[in-house]
């Protein structure tokens, strides 16, 4: 029998390898319109999210007393989720997931204004470390005005309102009601693009970004049992594993070779990520189960 602890690692093993799938994907789906992958993610992310569902809740899944904090989470889960996904598509692989890696910087700095948590030096001084790391890696955008750059970082700064949003909203709602209103937004976020011009896609395609949906609910649960099984501090290093995908799948697939700036600003990334998750439990603040890419 496993532990507590060997189950959170697996399951995290498990949501960081569905991930890099997911970024795979969603890189290789890059003829098909943002639109229509975000109705895909949605309409298909449901399917692991359903199984969750309670029998006795089936018809009255969608009550709720907080349908405003919901509808937030969801509108800044909507900007970081299409952020993301152009990112992945305008940008080298490594260079996207080394940048969302900052999501825990934003989300120090806005739990001082939102939930008015005190930072003391060390998170500071991490910040501070992140944010130069996250200059390094993005100095090629700055020299050539490449704006794309910009896009995980509006990911990360969404993810941060999400997080502190999912902190609130957990506190009387379960993990799989917040899940499924989010699918559901993106699903009908992706609809309302079609007259943009969907592209009908071949069975071989349809199945790709099919597969974007179930990889993405099923890393976010993955994600959110292991927190709840497991100590953060022990599981929570392990998500940098991704960037070894990115790196590989980016050489294989892309011919794309991480500089050795990105490297340099990812582990400075990497390491103010890993000192704020330290000084969270030295304080015994809860960290909640953060979804990376929605």
């Amino acid at each position: 029998m496993f532990t507590k602890n060997q189950l959170g690692i697996l399951y995290m093993l498990l949501a960081v390898c569905t991930f890099s799938v997911m970024d795979l994907l969603v890189k290789w789906s890059s003829e098909y319109p943002t639109g229509e992958v975000l109705f895909f993610r949605g309409f298909f992310g449901l399917l692991p999210t359903f199984f969750l569902i309670p029998k006795n809740k089936l018809k009255t899944f969608y009550k709720t007393n907080r349908p405003k904090e919901h509808l937030f989470r969801c509108l800044m889960g909507l900007i970081a989720l299409v952020a993301i996904v152009i990112a992945l598509r305008k940008l080298p692989l490594a260079v996207v997931v080394s940048l969302s890696f900052a999501a825990p910087l934003f989300i120090t700095v806005l739990s001082i204004f939102l939930l008015s948590e005190k930072v003391g030096l060390f998170r500071w001084g991490a910040v501070l470390i992140g944010f130069i790391g996250v200059i390094v890696i993005s100095e090629p955008g700055f020299d050539q005005m490449n704006i794309y750059y910009l896009l995980p970082l509006i990911f990360c700064i969404g993810m941060a309102f999400v997080t502190i949003t999912i902190r609130k909203l957990s506190t009387s709602e379960p993990i799989w009601l917040i899940s499924i209103f989010f699918t559901i937004t993106i699903s009908i976020a992706g609809l309302f693009t079609i007259s943009m011009g969907w592209k009908m896609p071949d069975l071989k395609d349809f199945i790709l970004l099919a597969l974007i949906g179930v990889t993405g609910g099923s890393a976010n649960l993955f994600l959110t049992q292991s927190y709840k099984l497991s100590e953060v501090s022990l599981v929570a290093p392990l998500k940098y594993l991704s960037l070894v995908f990115a790196v590989i799948f980016g050489y294989l697939i892309w011919n794309e070779v991480p500089t050795f700036k990105t490297l340099i600003g990812a582990s400075l990334v990497i390491f103010a990520s890993l000192i704020i998750f330290r000084r969270e439990i030295y304080h015994k603040e809860k960290i909640p189960s953060t979804t990376r890419h929605e």
